[in-house]
């Protein structure tokens, strides 16, 4: 029997919280002399291959470890000239005067980035670091899923790398773990010991990528309203890239009263929309991909940012700011600041607080203080969801109307004493002015919907070119998922649940959540024998997670794929 894999450190997830991590602990390391042994496994075949984001980054960070980006050749899109918040109706746009756009919101002297080419970069760069480094062993893992956190007693001591095989020949151990993943593994954890008493709120995002006619680059959009008029939370991106091309998407909160959201198909309203329409005027779609958002903030935060022998980086901890639109230069500083913590543990050979001191550096930094002071965002439109179920509409209304600032005006004049109240209310947890510290309590995303609720349907604009929107099945080709046959990453507890769940949709003539919001085509409902039962094309999943979190039952599970399948977000 071969002996155990043992490392010093090992990172789960390509992730750029990890991949900022192991630059930092190795360039410390290399000035200290200290010896480390460090694994990264990565699930995806390529580092980037399953990464989908915006992104609108600051640099500091990342300047941080490479104080000339530019001269060290890492991959930039772009830096935001023009930065514009927008209200959409169904047929026109109007972009908010500066003045009244939050600060969060405006983005010009920020990095544009294609995410997936900054992970390949820093992994490429992380090698090439390492290999300088005598005292270093730097072991990458691309295609190697972990599937299983291992334990001895209450302390985390590795992974499990494969869905087969016995723990000795598909395990690797370390003295410290840091998860940086979007919950695949870092959630059982999290739920093993019992850290996020308040749960996360999960939104996901839809993107695509086209190339077009004309030069976008640098210029950049954030929206609200249309195509999303039902209360839900949610806004739309697009994105000037180099080389002519646009980054377009749509970000949808899955904390919904909205059984029946469809992203993928929000996504195309969205796009069907006459600005739109005019900015991909000629072009083609080149790839399409969807990931969840954790978007708790504040409120989410674990209570313990780890436990012995393990910490919670990046997505796994939950530090995006939905007020500012900002997580990938939180998550990054999550990694510079462990590595840091980390360096000195294993130079002093002690970890007995290393979580402890971890959280008290995060929370004490930029991190803690950004969050803090938006602490209460999410909680303005759960406590009051009159602002996105009747003045956003109605905003959006007079927007199509041709005078946006009526529409405000009139929903303040139906009951103007109330409403000023509620408005002043929610404006002070929007800007991050309530001074309270009471924690106002998520409920689990799925525990939101409402089975019988039925939003009106979206006009959609008949100036829309069908050329320019695509339908979910023929969406998968773009996020191009290869898998090996039997990969079965989608768990079904009970299928008896499962039959219950159809039934109660099928007596109000809906899909039931899994179905009509996956991202792709992947589950299904089949008649077996005269009984409609839940059936998946696994073949077409994209990996965002979303029918785990939807779930009525708490009935599915999305596990990794293995041996490097799944979709290729490269490029994306």
């Amino acid at each position: 029997m071969p002996s155990p894999i043992r490392y010093d450190l090992l990172l789960v997830g390509g992730s750029a919280s990890n991949l900022i991590l192991a630059h930092r602990l190795i360039d410390l390391a290399s000035a200290s002399g200290l010896p480390l042994a460090i694994a990264l496994v990565e699930k995806s075949a390529q580092f980037g291959a399953h990464i989908v984001s915006g992104a609108i980054t600051r640099p500091h960070v990342l300047e941080k470890i490479f104080p000339n980006l530019k001269e060290a050749g890492f991959p930039i899109e772009g830096t935001v000239s023009h930065s514009h918040f927008s209200v959409l109706g169904s047929e026109e746009k109007w972009d908010l005067p500066q003045a009244v756009v939050p600060k969060g919101f405006r983005k010009e002297g920020q990095l544009i980035l294609t995410l997936s080419h900054a992970i390949r970069w820093l992994a490429d760069e992380l090698q090439t670091r390492a290999k300088a480094a005598a005292n270093i062993v730097l072991d990458v893992f691309p295609g190697f899923a972990a599937q299983e956190i291992l334990y001895e007693g209450e302390r985390v001591v590795g992974v499990r790398v494969s869905a087969s095989g016995t723990l000795s020949e598909d395990a690797i151990y370390a003295q410290t773990t840091c998860f940086g993943d979007k919950g695949f593994l870092s959630k059982d954890l999290v739920e093993r010991f019992a850290l996020r008493p308040n749960p996360q709120l999960w939104s996901v995002g839809i993107k695509e990528l086209w190339e077009v006619d004309l030069d976008y680059q640098g210029v950049v959009w954030h929206t609200i309203g249309y195509p999303i008029l039902d209360g839900t939370f949610s806004g739309g991106f697009v994105y000037g890239l180099a080389n002519k091309r646009l980054s377009i998407g749509l970000v949808v909160s899955l904390d919904s009263k909205n059984s029946n959201l469809n992203p993928q198909l929000r996504l195309q309203q969205f796009k069907a929309h006459p600005w739109i329409q005019e900015l991909i005027k000629g072009g083609r779609l080149l790839k399409y991909g969807a990931a969840v958002i954790p978007e708790g903030g504040y409120y989410s935060l674990p209570t313990r940012f780890g436990v012995e022998g393990a910490l919670l980086l990046g997505d796994a901890l939950g530090v995006l700011d939905a007020a500012s639109l900002s997580g990938l230069d939180k998550s990054m500083e999550t990694g510079y600041i462990a590595a840091g913590l980390l360096h000195d543990a294993f130079r002093d050979k002690q970890f007995g607080d290393l979580a402890a001191r971890y959280r008290e550096a995060v929370l004490g930094g930029f991190i803690g203080q950004e969050l803090y002071t938006s602490r209460h965002f999410r909680r303005a439109f759960l406590e009051n969801d009159r602002l996105l179920g009747e003045y956003l509409p109605a905003v959006c209304k007079s927007v199509d109307q041709g005078h946006p600032w009526l529409g405000s005006l009139k929903f303040g004049l139906g009951k103007p004493i109330q409403r000023s109240s509620e408005t002043l209310q929610a404006l002070g947890h929007i800007l991050g002015k309530t001074n309270s510290d009471a924690i106002f309590r998520y409920t689990p995303c799925h525990e939101n919907i409402d089975p019988a609720y039925s939003p009106a349907a979206v006009a959609v604009s008949p100036a829309a070119r069908a050329e320019t929107l695509v339908s979910r099945p023929d969406a998968v080709f773009f996020a191009a998922p290869r898998y090996h046959e039997g990969n079965r990453h989608i768990e079904e507890f009970d299928p008896q649940t499962c039959r219950q769940c159809i039934a109660t949709y099928d007596r109000l003539g809906k899909p039931t959540p899994c179905v009509a919001d996956c991202t792709a085509e992947v589950h299904r409902i089949d008649a077996h024998e005269g009984i409609r039962v839940h059936g998946m094309s696994l073949e077409n999943c994209i990996q965002c997670r979303t029918c785990e979190i939807v779930c009525p039952a708490v009935n599915l599970r999305v596990n990794p794929t293995y041996e490097g399948s799944g979709p290729d977000f490269y490029g994306l």
